[in-house]
């Protein structure tokens, strides 16, 4: 972020500045059940309302494909965003268009007003140009704080910027980079990186731009399977993308070249494939027999992990090694959790069901950082650019 403005840069002063904040929370029955992301963009609204800006809270939440979906409005997390900051919270029921105008037109000092949903429009997604400008034509200044949506070009992510006189970062999207970083520079070895999940194709990316720096690569969640099928080892009824496995294979090459040593499950908890409730047992190796199908990682596997966690200066985490969310499929990921959350060393955890599983076992704070952004992550941590964040405005 060395060479992008950050919200600090900004002169403030009676300016309105329109903020995109990452409000993509869960909601039951018009209630936040998960405050985390409100509270993460906290920093930068209270920085913005101290320096006698007027914040303008934009956010998407869900997947309303472009129409006014009522289960999805923002309305409810205005009123959770108004119990956990001291400033009147306005709400909005557009994003653009003469109501949003008059909204903004009337926001006063020590106000923030959130717009509604922006996906409720399909130019949002589009990266529409003329939908960027009526978002930009609201506030005098930018600032991006929703690093969980930076790696979409969206209208409101990147499109915005091109009609704005200055694009920040804000504190959250400044403090996620620059830990991530730390991951891809010149790391402290040993480096250790826990990848796990459903799917390899999400994966192989980072694991692929992290290797020359990787010491341990250690493989668990149903993407396990997909390497052992492509060792040859089989697997019962478990997820497999056999579109990837010689990709897995080209991996797993790599990483012996390279010198970084992969650790594979030894073996797993399953149970017979389309039975629910079914009783769990282990398995006495690594292979699954048919008819079974692998929802958590073994005793073994957790032994092999902790060891090798254990003397890591780095570490790592993106993707559960189980079914964690079904008690007692979530073992060995808490098990897991809980051995990196004792490490003297430099901890990440890359967002999405990690970041979940983590504050559901209470040890978010244990951890040297918790990514609020899932995709984004494995999009920044594989090296690629994002477009949230190369459309802010160079410092120089």
């Amino acid at each position: 972020m060395t060479g992008k403005l950050t919200v600090e840069d900004l002169s403030l002063e009676g300016r309105r500045v329109f903020v995109r904040v990452d409000y993509n929370v869960p909601l039951k029955e018009s209630a936040v059940t998960d405050d985390r992301r409100i509270r993460a963009s906290l920093a930068t609204i209270e920085h913005i309302l101290r320096s006698g800006g007027r914040p303008l809270l934009a956010s998407h939440l869900g997947r309303p494909k472009g129409r006014k979906v009522q289960e999805l409005s923002l309305r409810p997390v205005a009123g959770t965003l108004a119990s956990l900051i001291r400033a009147r919270v306005r709400f909005v029921e557009d994003c653009v268009g003469p109501e949003a105008e008059r909204a903004s037109a009337a926001l006063r000092e020590g106000e923030v007003l959130l717009l509604e949903n922006l996906r409720f429009h399909p130019e949002e997604e589009k990266n529409d140009e003329s939908f960027a400008r009526q978002l930009a034509s609201l506030a005098d200044l930018y600032v991006n704080d929703a690093f969980g949506a930076a790696h979409r070009a969206h209208a409101s992510t990147a499109g915005i910027c091109k009609f704005m006189s200055q694009a920040a970062a804000g504190f959250l999207m400044e403090r996620e980079i620059k830990m991530l970083s730390r991951l891809i520079g010149e790391p402290e070895r040993p480096y250790v990186a826990i990848l796990g999940g459903a799917k390899v194709s999400d994966k192989i990316p980072v694991a692929r731009n992290l290797l020359p720096c990787l010491d341990g690569l250690l493989v668990g969640g149903a993407m396990s399977f997909t390497f052992l099928k492509a060792r040859g080892v089989p697997v019962g009824a478990s997820l497999v993308e056999r579109d990837q496995m010689d990709v897995a294979v080209s991996l797993l090459r790599d990483a012996a070249s390279q010198g970084a040593r992969v650790l594979l499950p030894e073996d797993h908890i399953v149970i017979p494939a389309g039975v629910e409730p079914a009783t769990p047992r282990p398995t006495l190796g690594p292979g699954i027999e048919e008819g079974q199908r692998g929802v958590d990682v073994g005793p073994r596997t957790v032994a092999a992990f902790r060891s090798a966690i254990s003397t890591a200066r780095t570490i790592l985490w993106n993707g559960p090694l189980g079914w964690f969310e079904h008690p007692p499929f979530d073992l060995g990921t808490r098990q897991i959790a809980e051995e990196i959350a004792c490490s003297r060393g430099f901890t990440v955890v890359g967002g999405g069901d990690s970041a979940a599983a983590v504050s559901a076992f209470g040890l978010e704070s244990r951890f040297s950082h918790v990514s609020t952004g899932g995709g984004a992550s494995l999009e920044f941590l594989s090296g690629a650019t994002l477009p949230g964040v190369g459309a802010l405005t160079d410092r120089r």
